[in-house]
């Protein structure tokens, strides 16, 4: 069974930056896809950003946050990052980081989350 766990997220204001990261356990991360998703307030589960490993490493963003957000590894540490830059208060969520590609909207290996708050 994976355990993963959130950290990072708290108050930002808009413009600034963030990075969460997300420790796993449990599982053979080097060889693993990953994904950050979230979900605001009364709204249902958002697709953010995919690191693919097939092979060669690569990555896939929502049209939401491309341009703003990167998601990156470090298969040593066994931790996955997301570098939020240029945030804007429509980012505000909880943040969840999760095995697997949870680009269809399946995503049911998540950890327990990070709250990010973007406001003035």
């Amino acid at each position: 069974e994976v355990q993963l766990a959130e950290s990072g997220g708290g108050w930002g204001q808009p413009g600034g930056s963030l990075r969460l990261s997300c420790a796993a356990a449990g599982c053979t991360f080097r060889s693993a896809s990953m994904s950050w998703v979230r979900q605001a307030s009364g709204k249902g589960l958002e697709w953010v950003s995919t690191i693919y490993v097939y092979g060669d490493v690569f990555t896939r963003y929502a049209n939401s946050v491309k341009g703003r957000f990167t998601i990156s590894r470090d298969n040593a540490q066994r931790t996955l990052y997301l570098q939020l830059n240029s945030l804007k208060p429509e980012d505000t969520a909880m943040y969840y980081c999760a095995k697997g590609d949870c680009s269809s909207g399946y995503c049911p290996e998540k950890g327990q989350g990070t709250q990010v708050t973007v406001s003035s």
